[in-house]
């Protein structure tokens, strides 16, 4: 259960003793944020007939917020509201309540509740009043693509072929049926491989031996099992092995490059990206996408497989700002990567910087360029 409504928590009397900045950024966000409909969006996220009255949502939601807001833990958004008034009137917290009006856990539970649908929720609703109350504004858009890095160890070919063994191990016991490869070898050739890791490729080519057969089996054993989800998993876990099986034999061909590279089982979106630093030169994961205002709120996020061309993304990312903001940026901020001819022909009188160039379109689609390190200046006719 949870309540639908929600009260004031605050007199104008403690108003007036306790905040003495009318124009603070929480003051101004309290009132522009709609409580209401979002409490009404977010109450069919709970049972209206079973279990205890939860939490306010008024206090979650604000308090979720504010954790974004300042940057702060779960832990220290609950401390730092405790210690400062302006925190406890944005959420709406009273002072009778204040030292147990919360617990971090309660968060992270609340968090998990309403799940990516509910967050859309929150996020759209504070997103489009602050631009109707011309907070956020799209006079110009700041662009760039940066890796989301998956936290898995460093892929090596052999690591890969070694922990599919123990996948199928893990299944194999769900299933309740007993491994049908040599485990006691492959481990001691996993330990033997740790202890000399200098002969990668004699490694290779005896753990790609012993991974053969075994998926062949692994298959059989597949087509035995009755349609259930434990054959589901089975199925998701034989086109992720057959993936490495067809990457393993294209290293074995010579390929250098191969695309969409499996570089781990439990993020198969996960790929070797290249990046603009010295150290290290290769991350594992995927390419993310951004787009900002001049405020720094983020606009548009996206997320890519591989590395796609940034010359390419700066088209899609720009009508995805404009009907996110139902308008074109008058000015676009990107690094040298996205510049191309295309790109700077895609819309007259858009200003496009970059920390060496600047280049301003003319409606008559003329160019005027002017290099200058260090330094990022806009052309004007």
């Amino acid at each position: 259960m949870i309540a639908q409504i929600f009260q004031d928590a605050f007199s104008p009397q403690w108003i007036k003793t306790h905040l003495t900045n009318p124009t603070h950024d929480l003051i101004l966000l309290r009132h522009i944020i709609p409580w209401h409909l979002i409490i009404d969006r977010l109450v069919p996220f709970y049972n209206p007939q079973k279990g205890r009255t939860g939490h306010s949502l008024r206090i979650l939601v604000a308090t979720s917020l504010l954790s974004r807001l300042r940057q702060l833990s779960d832990r220290k958004v609950i401390e730092n509201i405790q210690e400062n008034r302006y925190m406890q009137y944005f959420c709406n917290v009273p002072d009778q309540s204040l030292m147990t009006f919360l617990n971090p856990s309660t968060l992270c539970r609340f968090r998990k509740r309403i799940g990516k649908e509910g967050t859309l929720i929150i996020e759209d609703q504070v997103f489009q009043h602050l631009k109707r109350a011309s907070v956020i504004d799209a006079d110009m858009m700041l662009m760039d693509a940066t890796v989301l890095e998956s936290p898995i160890m460093y892929p090596t070919d052999v690591r890969l072929l070694s922990k599919a063994f123990g996948k199928m191990a893990a299944v194999a016991r769900e299933g309740q049926i007993e491994p049908w490869w040599d485990q006691p070898h492959v481990k001691q050739r996993w330990r033997a491989y740790n202890l000399n890791q200098k002969d990668r490729l004699a490694y290779l080519r005896e753990f790609y031996t012993l991974f053969v057969p075994a998926l062949a089996s692994f298959n059989e054993h597949l087509e035995h099992l009755p349609t259930s989800p434990l054959r589901q998993r089975w199925s998701h876990l034989l086109e992720v092995l057959s993936l490495l099986h067809e990457h393993t034999q294209q290293q074995w061909a010579g390929e250098s490059h191969m695309d969409h590279r499996l570089v781990s089982r439990d993020d198969l979106e996960a790929r070797p990206i290249k990046k603009g630093k010295r150290h290290p030169s290769t991350a594992f994961g995927t390419t993310l996408q951004m787009t900002f205002n001049r405020q720094g709120f983020m606009i548009t996020t996206e997320n890519f497989m591989g590395q796609p061309n940034e010359k390419t993304l700066y088209g899609p990312s720009l009508e995805r700002f404009r009907e996110r903001m139902q308008a074109y940026p008058g000015t676009a901020v990107t690094d040298l990567g996205f510049r191309s001819a295309n790109n700077l022909k895609r819309k007259s009188q858009l200003t496009f910087r970059t920390p060496r160039m600047t280049i301003h379109a003319f409606s008559q689609g003329i160019f005027r360029t002017h290099r200058k390190p260090q330094q990022c200046y806009v052309v004007v006719a």
